[in-house]
């Protein structure tokens, strides 16, 4: 789903929501249905885009009551591949070029150059030499050479940042197809799941190769028969005995591949070849596992599945490879990715170049978010506000302004870890053991005692005013004076429940560390310090406490 421009833009790409219809300019980067959802009801001129694109969405776009308002042809503003065009503002004049964006007909990335900076929109793109050699040259760099224009920001398409695969050029892919059809000479029909808008170059180039046209079910496939009828009507055939078919890849490709081959069987005929060009299902498949994935990605041909469907990797998305080398001839001052399921940070680029950018008074940042930035005489680092839009007051907005740029400006971060202290943990086994001198803090331990039928855990608190006195480290301690006065003071808190004897009449377990409880134990190996032994008198101690209950 395509992002919202900054607020300070006077336009919006590829969005149509509430937020978006308050912006004076409406660019639409090509037709596919995630990138004009809402169209259907916007009303405010101009929306550029290409020929080829307007004509799509309308015939895509729903017929509603002729009493109710809907999308028409004079919303739309004219731009093609190439093409500059200046449009008046009311914050000024900008200039918008449209560029060949690789991904479907119709598509183009945009170049927008004006008082806000120099911003690229691509849309949906798969980056390649060609795409990127129409640009302006003074946005391109060189080896180890940065442009003589930087992009203040680049809304990039991150759909596939997150692969490391390297996927092989449309062409490649293309060629893989006609390749596994040349190896099934028996398959006497050869369904091609190419319905989407943008994989029409595959049914066109099998078509050119074998001489047949593509038979194509427009009852079936409605908007995938209209948009070929304008994209490519001469490879259309309304011949149901043509060897190539189209089929829908969705939904449930794999239910309806098991049918036909199912009907096959049946009528005892070859099976037929399924061929699915997409790079779906080698990068989005999460149930996969390391060693499949790994065969997916160092396949150089198509693959098998399950289903007898075989895939082929035809990508309208730029690879992370592909992403990386075009930021690097680019060289923009900062990325954002119009995809959410991958973020620009995620790039190296990103990570080795934009993080460390310093934004200075005058940086084009401050325009695309709307905030007007005077740097005074005096000092260099506060902000005073000219002229901003909003409604708050003065001192409402500053408090704004220096929220944005403290969340804007990189901040080196400085870690500062505290020096480790000098004294022991304070434990009930470790003071009585240690002899540790008064402290002032409450100190928890867990004691947990098994015996023959459950185990039972209490918790045992020493603070400042139940804990005996300890004069200095050397002095000896007896445990029964430390449990007998919290049992004066706190009867509740330390209180211990009786423990069944063994037939020797020693509690059982009560001498190994296994008898205290996990959260118990972690506490210890956390400050690395020993699991320690029950102390011989803490067992004494409640052998006496057993023995007084029985004589009452």
């Amino acid at each position: 789903m395509p992002i919202e421009m900054p607020r300070g833009l006077p336009f919006s790409v590829d969005t149509w929501t509430p937020s978006s219809k308050k912006k004076r300019h409406h660019f639409l980067t090509h037709a596919h249905k995630d990138h004009s959802q809402g169209i259907a009801t916007h009303s405010a001129f101009p929306i550029y885009s290409t020929h080829l694109t307007k004509t799509l969405v309308l015939q895509y776009s729903p017929r509603v009551s002729i009493f109710l308002w809907q999308l028409d042809d004079s919303l739309f503003a004219p731009i093609e591949v190439g093409q500059t065009l200046i449009i008046d503002d009311s914050d000024g004049a900008f200039r918008v070029t449209a560029f060949d964006a690789n991904h479907c007909p119709g598509a183009v990335m945009f170049l927008f150059e004006g008082s806000f900076g120099n911003i690229l929109h691509t849309g949906d793109c798969r980056l390649t030499p060609e795409c990127l050699q129409n640009m302006p040259e003074k946005y391109i760099g060189r080896k180890d050479k940065e442009p003589k224009c930087r992009l203040d920001y680049v809304f990039l398409d991150c759909t596939f940042g997150r692969s490391s695969m390297k996927m092989p050029s449309k062409h490649s892919a293309i060629q893989q197809v006609i390749r596994c059809i040349w190896n099934h000479p028996d398959a006497k029909v050869v369904y091609l799941a190419c319905d989407l808008l943008g994989q029409e170059e595959v049914l066109v180039k099998v078509c050119k190769t074998f001489g047949s046209k593509i038979f194509i079910q427009e009852a079936n496939s409605p908007e995938s028969f209209s948009a070929l009828m304008l994209t490519s009507p001469h490879i259309i055939t309304m011949e149901s005995t043509s060897r190539f078919r189209m089929l829908n890849a969705f939904p449930n490709l794999p239910e309806r591949a098991k049918a036909k081959v199912a009907e096959t069987k049946y009528n005892f005929q070859p099976e037929p070849l399924i061929i699915r060009p997409s790079a779906q299902w080698y990068v989005c498949d999460d149930e996969l596992s390391e060693l499949e994935r790994q065969i997916k990605q160092r396949s150089n041909g198509p693959l098998k599945d399950q289903f007898d469907i075989w895939h082929v990797c035809y990508s309208m998305h730029s690879s992370r490879e592909e992403l990386e080398w075009a930021l690097q001839l680019l060289a923009p001052q900062w990325v954002v990715s119009t995809t959410p399921n991958c973020r620009a940070m995620e790039l190296d680029y990103v990570k080795r170049r934009c993080f460390d950018m310093k934004l200075a008074h005058n940086s084009h940042i401050w325009k695309l978010l709307d905030i007007d930035v005077k740097v005074p005489t005096n000092s260099a680092a506060s902000i005073e506000n000219s002229s901003h839009k909003s409604g708050l007051d003065d001192s409402s907005q500053v408090k704004a302004e220096e929220t944005v740029r403290r969340k804007l400006t990189p901040q080196k971060l400085q870690i500062k870890l505290s020096p480790q202290s000098k004294s022991s943990p304070i434990t009930l086994f470790g003071r009585a053991r240690i002899g540790i001198e008064n402290v002032s803090h409450m100190h928890e331990a867990r004691v947990s005692l098994i015996g023959v039928s459950s185990q039972v855990e209490q918790k045992v608190t020493l603070s400042e005013e139940n804990r005996p006195k300890i004069r200095n480290k050397d002095e000896s301690i007896d445990i029964r004076l430390v449990v007998d006065e919290m049992r004066c003071k706190n009867p509740v808190e330390a209180e211990i429940d009786e423990i069944s004897p063994d037939k020797d009449g020693i509690a059982m377990n009560v001498a190994s560390t296994e008898c205290f409880g996990k959260s118990f134990r972690n506490l210890y190996r956390s400050m690395n310090v020993p699991v320690p032994q029950p102390l011989p008198s803490l067992v004494e101690l409640m052998n006496t406490c057993k023995r007084a209950k029985r004589s009452l």
